[in-house]
């Protein structure tokens, strides 16, 4: 079990074994969740199950007690019926019209756009979301039944640092990917602000170990616990995909599901347990974020759950100091242009003994933050980022320390408020 689990598995593999009549689902068909669902899955097959108070005895009070073993049988019933009730909705399988409808057949200001994806911000079926257009990277396109499939066990996963998936649909060669939409900005941006360079929402270190944490959790969810143990890998872990709340400055990760759907997988090693090998296409053209790209993935675009873990170093050395995982600087030596890694900006910090880290943290910082705990945080970053993927701590691991790490922080922000009032004296005022 995933000891870091915030979120709950939704089982549907528990079917009532005795149902209602049908008669008296007639008698009350805005009881049955199994119409409304199925109106959403018009080709699906999901096991129906019936919410009908009068004919569950739930509220039977008939005290016969030649009835006691099937008013047993259909309180159990009633039961799990009642807690059906508040599961969240099966994944949508949406029609091509409806992406098109959202988006304005496409002609809507798109919300993101890249190389590989473009996304817009709409309405669909009276939600806000978020629609991903991607290309398939599968041989073959993906069937009706595989994409249910698949998507059931994507969408019945559940935590507080993913975004969720709310459905799809695909058209050609591209699939949509509905996302719920989630009001903030991406860790990138939060980071390194392009309007002002100078100021950052993330000012305090304590903020900045909630992130990590956040992040940290959900990805050792996505690895261990999501659906059942199937041993995902989310594959686009970067502090662009990473989402900022706006109200709360807690991390959300984006784009979960995707590297599945688009076939971004097929090939790959679905574990880090089984043994890397090469792939046999010299001609693959490997998709990926550099500065975020573990070393065996560009050799071999082989993807493992340790190319999450490599990625997520990357992303906790940028929370430390506030640098982009890779970027270009002018060389006056050399007149020209070259390549700095925040990797390798790390390492330098390391080496350079006592003080090391401590002038490389992001400055914005102030000096405010537990010094041997940022030292560790660039410890945890660099065992991340270890040639040897075998090396790379698992991320159930990454996910316990960080939250110690957290908790720290947490107490040494606790120490500094004490000691600030203690400063400031009886009928002062801090803010």
């Amino acid at each position: 079990m995933c000891k870091s689990r915030k979120g709950t598995d939704v089982n549907n593999s528990l079917t009532p074994k005795s149902r209602p009549s049908r008669s008296a689902s007639a008698a009350n068909p805005s009881s049955s969740l199994s119409s409304s669902s199925s109106s959403n899955y018009p080709s699906f097959n999901y096991p129906s199950s019936s919410v009908n108070y009068s004919s569950s005895g739930f509220f039977n009070h008939n005290k016969d007690t030649s009835k006691s073993s099937s008013s047993s049988i259909s309180s159990k019933l009633s039961l799990k019926s009642l807690k059906e009730a508040f599961l969240p909705e099966n994944p949508h399988i949406y029609e091509f019209a409806d992406i098109c409808r959202a988006t304005n057949n496409f002609l809507a200001k798109p919300f993101s756009s890249s190389s590989t994806s473009t996304s817009w911000r709409c309405q669909i079926r009276r939600k806000e979301v978020i629609i991903f257009q991607r290309k398939f990277r599968r041989r073959d396109p993906i069937e009706l039944p595989e994409l249910q499939q698949r998507l059931s066990i994507i969408c019945r996963s559940h935590h507080s640092s993913l975004i969720k998936l709310l459905g799809a649909a695909t058209s050609g060669n591209c699939i949509y990917l509905v996302y719920e939409f989630v009001n903030g900005a991406n860790l990138a941006t939060c980071l390194r602000n392009p309007q002002n360079p100078s100021y950052t929402i993330l000012s305090n270190w304590l903020s900045r170990m909630q992130v990590a944490t956040d992040i940290a959790h959900g990805l050792d969810y996505i690895h261990h616990c999501a659906a059942s143990n199937s041993g995902f890998i989310h594959n686009h872990i970067k502090s662009s995909s990473i989402l900022v709340a706006e109200d709360s400055l807690n991390a959300k990760i984006c784009h979960f599901g995707t590297a599945d759907l688009c076939g971004e997988l097929e090939g790959s090693e679905r574990s880090e347990a089984r043994t890397l090998g090469r792939s046999n296409s010299k001609g693959m053209k490997i998709e990926g974020t550099r500065g975020y790209m573990s070393p065996e993935f560009q050799a071999n675009g082989i993807v493992t759950q340790k190319c999450d873990v490599y990625a997520f170093g990357v992303v906790v050395l940028e929370l430390v100091s506030g640098e982009e995982a890779l970027r270009y600087v002018f060389d006056e030596s050399s007149g020209g242009f070259s390549r700095v890694s925040v990797i390798e900006k790390a390492r330098e910090a390391v080496d350079s003994g006592a003080g090391g880290v401590r002038s490389w943290v992001d400055r914005r910082l102030k000096d405010s933050y537990p010094v041997d705990v940022a030292e560790k945080m660039v410890v945890v970053g660099l065992e991340c980022v270890v040639e040897d993927p075998e090396k790379r701590p698992d991320m159930e691991q990454v996910a316990v320390r960080v939250s110690k790490l957290y908790l720290e922080s947490k107490n040494w922000a606790e120490k500094i408020g004490k000691k600030l009032h203690a400063t400031a004296g009886p009928g002062s005022k801090m803010d």
